[in-house]
């Protein structure tokens, strides 16, 4: 019996306490073992080893969301060097300043064998780093550089003059510099005149697919539904950190309920640390933009302005890009599906599993979590699911799109432009929003309805979708293709009516072969 459902009467004798503590016990070194497991990333680190495998010293710029899992990549990346030396700067905390960051850095070295120098110059720690750093295959990591320099407006020209005057001397060292705010590695080392030409890779962490997310599961997976599973995935999506804390052993609700809806619970908070450790003192307009998106599939720039109360102009476009570079939101526009080329207009949703369904679920029940009105409550009598998957279920399949290709007969080299579709109304014609539009370089388009549903989907269905079509401005000379991806039962009418090029059961991309 698990130890943390035992009835409260055995509480009371020993054997319950000597039971319960080696249970514990055995249930931490079972999360250890999980942690130090490496899931996925194959692809990502074949490239970093690649590079680091070229005849001459790799600068690499590695970026994506907190908790993606960089620090996790570049651990086991530095398995194949002789010698490395990893750092991480200091979150931007009340009080934290730039002699605290190097003070850090020199703790971080001399715990790596490194002689420690005083704190006063980033110039003094780089050479005692480059010294260190002269034969022999080397890796040197910066995670989280954005925070290292971040008080001192000389850190980057002193990492680009040690880069030039010891690290590049030594042809079998990489240096990684990573942030969670992709924009300040855009502005601060890639698009840099300082670091121009220098960066040999820059990468981007994206989630986790379908198939490297079931492996969380362990060796519970086959017992685990594949319902069960996407109902925790709409909260977590394909991100690693959340995906770790899962209890294989639980059910959906009872994993959610332990990680959203207790105080101590890793996402309970998460939404106030990951916006004020990215970015700081304007964390709160950041979260006034999410806010406005929560209750909206997408909007424009100017929309979001309306739903804010400011002006529109290039601030805004610079939060926006700072959301969208840090894995929050995602920016897309509609195609001319004449011509192929993109309209100018964006529309911009959250992407981000957790973000939304903290804003919609987490957030607004927080005074009742607090008194613990949750505590004893069924989540499943709480939260309506059909409701919270519409949404979260469609941003799972976005994120896993290549994995559709296959199910609906497509090479990926055929295809032109894809992408959630919206045609604006106008005095010509009526505007619809297609879930997934796939257009292909031989003229066919493929309209992707995401449906998640307990219920049978009935002739409805083909109803809502033909709906769209009807709507939706398709060339002459175009053909196209409904396609239906679901959870749930699909009614043997539906099936049966020839309607749909493609119905996919989308509880089939959570299989290890689902690419």
């Amino acid at each position: 019996m698990d130890a943390y459902f035992v009835p409260s009467i055995w509480k009371k004798s020993k054997r319950w306490y000597v039971l319960n503590a080696q249970s514990d016990t055995i249930k931490m070194e079972k999360a250890k073992e999980m942690v130090r497991m490496f899931i996925g990333r194959e692809e990502e680190l074949a490239l970093l080893e690649a590079e680091s495998r070229a005849p001459k010293a790799s600068l690499i710029a590695l970026r994506g969301r907190r908790r993606i899992g960089k620090s996790r990549l570049i651990d086991q990346f530095s398995k194949s060097f002789s010698s490395r030396y990893m750092f991480t700067g200091l979150p931007p905390t009340k009080g934290i300043t730039a002699k605290s960051q190097r003070a850090e850095f020199i703790s971080q070295m001399t715990k790596q064998g490194l002689p420690a120098v005083k704190d006063d110059d980033w110039s003094d720690l780089f050479w005692v780093l480059g010294q260190a750093a002269q034969k022999g295959k080397i890796l040197i990591a910066l995670d989280e550089a954005a925070w290292m320099g971040s008080k001192d407006p000389t850190f980057l020209g002193k990492l680009k003059i040690a880069w030039d005057l010891y690290f590049e001397k030594n042809k079998n060292l990489t240096l990684v510099v990573t942030s969670s705010v992709s924009s300040w590695l855009d502005k601060n080392i890639l698009k840099s005149t300082g670091f121009f030409g220098r960066v040999d890779l820059t990468l981007t962490l994206k989630e986790l697919p379908f198939k490297n997310c079931c492996e969380f599961w362990g060796k519970h997976s086959n017992r685990v539904s594949r319902y069960e599973k996407f109902k925790v995935l709409s909260v977590t999506g394909g991100v690693p950190k959340y995906l770790q804390a899962i209890r294989p052993n639980l059910s959906a609700e009872q994993n959610i309920k332990m990680l959203c809806f207790t105080p101590e619970g890793l996402l309970y908070n998460e939404f106030d640390r990951i916006f004020h450790d990215l970015f700081q003192k304007r964390s709160q307009i950041y979260k006034n933009i999410v806010g406005a998106l929560a209750a909206r599939a997408s909007l424009t720039q100017l929309e979001i302005c309306h739903k804010i109360k400011r002006k529109n102009g290039r601030a805004i476009s610079d939060y926006l890009a700072d959301l969208t570079s840090a894995g929050f939101l995602e920016s897309h526009t509609s195609w001319n599906i004449q011509e192929k080329h993109f309209n100018r207009l964006k529309h911009y949703r959250i992407s981000d599993n957790y973000l939304r369904f903290y804003l919609k679920y987490i957030e607004p029940n927080k005074q009742q979590i607090e008194k613990g009105h949750f505590k004893n409550l069924p989540l499943d009598c709480a939260l309506h699911w059909d409701t919270i998957m519409g949404f979260q279920f469609e941003n799972l399949i976005t994120h896993n799109h290549h994995s559709l290709y296959k199910r609906i007969g497509i090479e990926p080299a055929a295809i032109a432009v894809e992408g959630p579709y919206i045609q604006t109304q106008t005095k010509k014609r009526e505007g619809c929003q297609i879930d997934y539009l796939i257009q292909t370089r031989t003229n066919q388009l493929f309209i992707c309805e995401i449906k998640f549903s307990t219920k049978t989907l009935h002739r409805k269905v083909i109803d809502e979708v033909q709906e769209k079509i009807n709507r939706l401005m398709i060339p002459k000379h175009f053909s196209y293709q409904p396609v239906l991806i679901h959870v749930g039962d699909v009614s043997s009418e539906v099936e049966k009516s020839g309607y749909f090029h493609s119905i996919i059961d989308a509880t089939e991309m959570l299989s290890a072969n689902s690419v």
